[in-house]
């Protein structure tokens, strides 16, 4: 009969149900392309190896005001030296590596050339490690090319594509924005995250790097302990170390920054977590606005149909059955907008995983979280649960004097009704 009273009257059942599927769009819709983004987002964050830190100038995110930036630029470089005396009196780890990034350069080899959008890293050896780098062909750099600063390098596995499609390119060599390099290795495949390719480089030792672009810049930390055992020790003995090289006085803050892959994306998920709030908060005032709109078409009905209602009680029908009918008719109206509004608000939302070309999170995937905060942990299947229990409650609550009117209403003077 709900379904049927639905039917009778199309287009203002139509509006009806738009109002709630437009509710129940916002949450699913924007909380399903939340969700794709902060998998495309932690996956780009985790740039570093298992039970692996890193230590630098600047903070791994900063949206502070220029007065934070100030005091982050203001701060002394962590040079290449310090770097080595760190890596002296760390000896208990599983591997150190120093690194800094000298830009994006044009790779050439017999006439063959790349975009000048290649990025140049200066590494040592612990720096493959520690970025989870794996090799496919030839070998990281020795000691010995590290301490002479030899201008060789190591190829990521886009570079190797454009420049040596038919060629092995071990013992060749390139030429790195004019400067020649031999070609001693070249890595695996890691694929590209948040539109990025991660492949798109030529590694070269970084004592190298500074002679060629400047020693003027601040290098970076990265360590990798032997298990998550010793992680948080190993982070605070990295952390004493490099207070005593730096000279901090006992009390004063550090005057460097440590990140990881769970710290970055604890920042991440503590910036976005009031947009989802407020998302759910507008998309919960869209349904509640939509529930007015079943209240306001549930009273128009019952005023319609005040004939039937007085037949119905004529023929028997108790108050609680007159009642039962129209809030059937109310929770059926938010039901089938909600299904309507998960299942336009999945596949909308979704249309951000093919821009960012990460997965996509559908209602049954339960393995992904959508909504994380100390209180709440929703993943997208109890997203959309939640989602039908709110609809059925708006139907209910938005429902219940329409049908109750119709309950009361007096058989007699009903049959009566023109």
């Amino acid at each position: 009969m709900a379904v049927n009273a639905i039917k009778v009257n199309k287009l203002r059942s139509t509006l009806t149900l738009l109002g709630i599927g437009v509710g129940v769009f916002s949450i699913i819709g924007v909380m399903t392309a939340m969700g794709v983004l902060q998998n495309a987002i932690e996956n780009g964050l985790s740039q570093l190896g298992t039970n692996t830190f890193q230590i630098q100038k600047y903070p791994a995110m900063n949206f502070h005001g220029p007065g934070e930036r100030n005091k982050y630029r203001n701060r002394k470089d962590i040079t290449y030296e310090e770097g080595v005396r760190f890596q002296r009196r760390m000896p208990h780890v599983k591997a150190i590596g120093l690194e800094d990034g000298f830009g994006s350069k044009q790779v050439v080899f017999n006439g063959e050339k790349t975009n000048p959008d290649v990025h140049v890293l200066g590494e040592t050896q612990g720096g493959f490690s520690t970025n989870n780098i794996t090799m496919k062909d030839g070998r990281i750099f020795t000691n010995e090319e590290i301490e002479s600063a030899d201008n060789v390098c190591v190829l990521g596995y886009s570079v190797v594509e454009k420049l040596f499609p038919h060629t092995y390119p071990v013992g060749e060599f390139v030429k790195v924005n004019g400067v020649r390099f031999k070609v001693i290795g070249t890595t695996e495949k890691q694929g590209s995250v948040l539109g990025g390719n991660q492949d798109n480089f030529v590694a070269i030792p970084l004592t190298t790097g500074l002679n060629i672009y400047g020693k003027d810049r601040s290098i970076d930390i990265m360590v990798q302990s032997f298990s998550q055992d010793d992680y948080e020790a190993t982070m605070d003995l990295s952390r004493a170390v490099l207070r005593v090289i730096r000279q901090v006085p006992p009390g004063a803050d550090d005057d460097f920054e440590i990140f990881s892959n769970e710290t970055m994306i604890k920042q991440f998920n503590d910036i976005t977590f009031m947009v989802k709030i407020g998302t759910v908060g507008i998309a919960c005032i869209a349904l509640i606005a939509a529930g007015v709109g079943i209240m306001n078409i549930m009273l128009v009905s019952v005023t319609e149909r005040t004939k039937e209602i007085g037949i119905r009680k004529a023929l028997g029908a108790t108050k609680v059955n007159i009642l039962s009918q129209f809030l059937t008719e109310s929770v059926a109206f938010s039901q089938i907008g909600g299904v309507i509004g998960i299942i336009t608000g999945s596949l909308l939302g979704n249309v951000v995983s093919i821009i960012m070309k990460a997965p996509a999170v559908m209602p049954w995937n339960t393995t992904v979280a959508i909504l994380q905060t100390p209180f709440l942990n929703f993943t997208p299947l109890e997203m959309n649960i939640v989602a039908l229990v709110f609809c059925s409650f708006i139907g209910i609550v938005f429902g219940v004097y329409p049908a109750w009117k119709a309950g009361n209403l007096d058989p007699i003077e009903s049959l009566r009704y023109e």
